[in-house]
């Protein structure tokens, strides 16, 4: 019955697991660009990484289907109010990973690179984010797992994806094909999160040296 359901409907299932994929990954671009710049700015700062930290660990509890009620609001239904949903979930993972990373480099590396002449700009992007990286990297990795979910309540507010077979089977439930329907987002999610984590890994194989993944 299940796969005879999505056999009926697979242009349909097709289409949703592209839009699904393509709110995460594009969200999880705008969130670790976010992300990366928040952290630079206060990495450096006991204070403001403390607040940082705070934050990511306070946001993680909003409660997501409340959160896109509320932008519903303001914004209306559709594409806008899953983007931000699901790009401020994305945020906070990273970020406290990004600021992590970044303050557990050893200061006296920093320093040696300071010391030949290289300015503050420079050596954060040539020296401190490489080193930071495979911490950062796992930040994202964990936010691409949680958002891929969150995605799908997005669904509530007319957002694209999976979730539409989700909420359309729970709305329907004792009704034909509606314990298949949900299966259907459901299974989806998890294989297309399991595709995002794959590519990530695939992402780290290229942009982390050798040397760091063996250090690590």
């Amino acid at each position: 019955m299940w796969w005879n359901y999505v056999v009926d409907r697979w242009p349909q299932v097709w289409f949703g697991s592209w839009q699904h994929f393509s709110l995460v990954a594009q969200s999880l671009i705008l969130a670790t660009l976010i992300a990366l710049l928040i952290a630079f700015v206060v990495y450096g700062s006991p204070k403001l990484s403390s607040v940082a930290n705070g934050v990511s660990a306070v946001g993680l509890t909003i409660p997501s289907f409340a959160l896109i009620g509320i932008l519903i609001v303001p914004f209306g239904f559709g594409v806008t109010p899953s983007v931000i949903v699901v790009t401020f979930f994305a945020i906070l993972p990273i970020l406290r990973n990004a600021v992590v990373g970044l303050q557990g480099i050893d200061r006296a590396i920093v320093e040696s690179a300071r010391g030949i002449g290289m300015g503050r700009m420079r050596t954060l992007l040539t020296i401190e984010f490489p080193l930071a990286w495979p911490i950062i990297l796992t930040g994202v990795r964990i936010s691409a797992q949680m958002v891929m979910g969150v995605a799908a309540v997005t669904a509530y507010a007319l957002g694209p994806g999976l979730g539409g077979f989700i909420f359309s089977g729970l709305s329907r439930l004792g009704g034909a094909n509606a314990i298949e329907s949900v299966w259907v987002g459901v299974i989806g999610v998890v294989i297309l999160a399991l595709i995002l984590d794959l590519l990530l890994v695939g992402l780290g194989r290229l942009t982390i040296s050798r040397g760091i993944r063996v250090g690590n």
